[in-house]
């Protein structure tokens, strides 16, 4: 009542002020967002900021995608824009490459990347190649993208990471992404670019919901490719990684926290480019380098980290030898008890952390 005389005494003039008061100081907005939304939001604002984008692949149109990450899109756009093929990735990854070398801006989505395999000869000859044999003539600006990596019960030939592949070819680019805004922004910066770039997503993380902060639900947002991130400071150790493995190496990092060892988390966000500043710049700091994959160990990410820090200034700052998580160097086992001991987890990286630190495990 009191603000009620106050407000008739005052006349019209009190509206706005109270107005003001009542939204004055209100704290930037986050969101809970999942890694599908992510990446479906981004597949929107991209299809709708740019004609030249479309989106191709199996099951992407009608039934909004195997894992429902283009959800409504074709209701939205249209066949011309979002367009279900047939069961033959040469053919359709082939149909995506011609289209960028002719000015369209394709994403070429994979229902797994296990099925890449089908089209690797239009993804490295073709798409990787063509801009360097053409003179730089003939960009070829196309996003391959879909699940990597393990998921659950789908045995050997459906569990592979493809990260060490696809980082070993020049004229690609890659990335990992392991949060909602990791999904987001590389999607949208991967779309935007001029190479060919492979979006290796992981089907286990697509249901899981990250705090997505006022800046990365801008239209305008977009993380640089071939920049990592610190996920959380620490000066004991270093432990990098990539996709749902960040995850695990944070979870490791708390219980390590409680042992009064602080880790350094940095997520790689991308494969290559490989921001390897950044990891020096941590060792720099720490001292002590352990790498986490779930892909196999033979000549994989990690080992290629192991190497650049061995050349570079940062070898001079170890005082331990790095140490390599890696999953087990068989295939994926079917049996689920086996399919989770050859991926790396908490107490494998634990274990790792105090070995390299030479501490009792």
């Amino acid at each position: 009542m009191a603000a009620l005389r106050s407000l008739l005494s005052v006349g019209k003039n009190a509206v706005p002020v109270l107005l003001r008061r009542e939204f004055h100081g209100t704290a930037p907005a986050t969101l809970q967002v999942t890694v599908r939304d992510s990446l479906n939001r981004a597949l929107d604002e991209e299809l709708e900021r740019d004609e030249k984008v479309f989106l191709l692949g199996e099951e992407v149109a009608q039934f909004d995608g195997a894992y429902k990450v283009s959800r409504g899109l074709w209701k939205k756009y249209g066949d011309r824009r979002v367009i279900d093929t047939p069961i033959s990735e040469m053919g359709f990854a082939g149909i995506a490459v011609g289209a960028a070398m002719a000015g369209l801006r394709p994403i070429c989505e994979f229902m797994t990347f296990n099925f890449a395999m089908q089209a690797i000869d239009q993804i490295i000859n073709s798409a990787a190649k063509t801009y360097y044999m053409s003179g730089g003539m003939v960009p070829v600006p196309i996003v391959f993208r879909g699940p990597n990596g393990a998921a659950a019960g789908v045995a050997a030939q459906h569990s592979q990471c493809f990260a060490a592949w696809y980082g070993h070819c020049p004229g690609l680019k890659v990335v990992s992404p392991w949060s909602s805004e990791d999904a987001r922004g590389l999607l949208k910066a991967a779309v935007r670019d001029e190479n060919p770039v492979i979006v290796l997503e992981n089907e286990l993380l697509y249901g899981v919901a990250f705090e997505l902060s006022e800046e990365a639900q801008s239209k305008d947002f977009v993380v640089p490719l071939g920049k990592a991130k610190i996920e959380r400071q620490g000066n004991r150790i270093t432990l990098v990684s990539h996709s749902r493995m960040v995850g695990i190496c944070l979870e490791a990092a708390t219980v390590l926290a409680k042992e009064g060892i602080e880790c350094e988390v940095i997520n790689l966000r991308s494969i290559r480019p490989l921001d390897i500043a950044a990891i020096e710049q941590s060792v720099m700091k720490t001292n002590h380098l352990v790498t986490v994959e779930g892909g196999w160990p033979m000549f994989g990410v990690g080992a290629e980290i192991c190497a650049q820090i061995m050349e570079g200034s940062a070898f001079n700052y170890l005082d331990s030898p790095v140490v390599r998580v890696t999953g087990t160097d068989i295939p994926m086992p079917y049996a689920r008890i086996f399919e989770e001991n050859t991926q790396p987890q908490v107490k494998d990286i634990i274990v790792s952390v105090k070995k390299t630190l030479n501490l009792k495990t």
